[in-house]
């Protein structure tokens, strides 16, 4: 496929994410608390029909990675925005909290079919073991969807409400997603071989089949990954804040995590793409640790080496999640491995808020001791598995 095409499609799919996470998995970071007050809830109530709906998309996420395995992903991504817009049109329709949570657990059946491991999995399917550059491209687009998307979405909530700004994200699916996902993105599939090997990667088995070691190992990486990407997506400020910064300067350090995350990406598309995607993933995973450290020790005057470590890595590990099982595994069954690596990694994602809510509470800044500890455990994972997948492929 020519470099024109190629371009064409990383840009589609890059701008669609852009909006899938903007204006969902970002959107309880500004109106979680307009949606209780008016609605008479807590702000965590919201938050947590929130979680429910990461809960639907690890259950969901296998059917989805398969179905995107047989037909491609271009109609499975173009579904996903007519859902994103049912859910969000119910959001903005909702008078009584029951209804609010159906508008999210909509949303959740959206994110198993319209998030990264989708638009990877389509990536996959159409590259083939040439992925690994198409999906650092969607990344550095879509890195930027808090940068972009809380902006607006504060801006329309504070004019219009937060019911119209639920509103406007449907229509931006119906009238932008849509068409760039259906019309903009080849239904690409990697056959599936009918051997037991093919260039030296396992042949995609069952669900159950599939758990071997070194997929364990991955669940544990992206599971700690996640876990601490959506703690801090949820707390940062409030956590800079308790480390001795004013509300201002931790909203100001906390605003350079997506532009971080870029930076991440770029060294990952301009340098570390030489290498094998194992030792991107080994020093990503040691930047969130360090940043921690420096915080927890030096306090305020640290926030934003905190941010910028933690934005980076982070960045890197998102790319790290569609490249490893590309590398290891081979892209015959990436969809349903993607799904199924999905599952650990979105229950983290719906418990980390909550329970790192907690940590702060009773620790403060030293809850980053535990953030720390599980990416260091990741770094064990990543360590081990190198090894683990030469004698799986042995």
């Amino acid at each position: 496929m020519a470099l024109t095409s190629q371009t064409r499609v990383v840009v589609a799919l890059g701008s669609a994410q852009t909006l899938a996470y903007g204006s969902t998995y970002y959107l309880p970071a500004i109106l979680a608390v307009p949606m209780a007050r008016e609605l008479g809830l807590s702000s965590g109530l919201v938050f947590g029909a929130f979680s429910a709906a990461l809960v639907v998309a690890a259950i969901l996420g296998p059917l989805a990675g398969r179905r995107i395995d047989r037909v491609g992903g271009r109609d499975v991504l173009a579904l996903s925005n007519l859902v994103f817009a049912a859910g969000l049109a119910t959001l903005g329709l909702a008078k009584a909290p029951a209804v609010l949570l159906v508008g999210w657990l909509i949303i959740g059946v959206g994110m198993a079919m319209g998030l990264y491991e989708a638009a990877f999995s389509t990536l996959a399917g159409i590259y083939g073991p040439r992925a690994r550059g198409p999906i650092t491209g969607i990344t550095l687009l879509a890195g930027f969807a808090s940068t972009i998307c809380w902006p607006i979405s504060a801006w329309l909530e504070a004019e219009a409400g937060w019911r119209l700004t639920c509103f406007f994200w449907a229509a931006a699916h119906l009238g932008f997603g849509l068409p760039l996902n259906r019309f903009l993105v080849p239904r690409g599939t990697q056959p599936l071989p009918s051997s037991t090997r093919q260039e030296g990667h396992a042949a995609p088995a069952g669900p159950a089949g599939l758990w071997n070691y070194p997929m364990v190992l991955l669940a544990l990486v992206f599971t700690t990954t996640w876990f601490i990407s959506t703690a801090m997506a949820a707390h940062l400020p409030l956590l800079l804040q308790g480390a001795g910064a004013s509300p201002a300067a931790a909203i100001a350090a906390a605003a350079l995590v997506g532009p971080a995350q870029v930076a991440g990406r770029l060294l990952e598309f301009g340098v570390l793409q030489r290498f094998h995607p194992l030792l991107s993933a080994r020093l990503a995973s040691v930047a969130h640790p360090l940043g921690a450290l420096a915080v927890i020790a030096f306090g305020a005057p640290a926030a934003t080496v905190f941010t910028v470590l933690h934005g980076a890595g982070n960045g890197i590990l998102t790319i790290a999640k569609g490249t490893l099982p590309l590398v290891i595994f081979g892209p015959a069954g990436y969809g349903l491995r993607q799904g199924m690596l999905t599952v650990p990694a979105h229950f983290g994602q719906a418990t980390a808020p909550f329970i790192f809510a907690l940590l702060m509470e009773r620790y403060g800044v030293f809850a980053l001791l535990v953030s720390t500890s599980l990416a260091l455990a990741g770094l064990a994972a990543l360590l081990a598995l190198g090894r683990a997948a030469s004698t799986e492929r042995a």
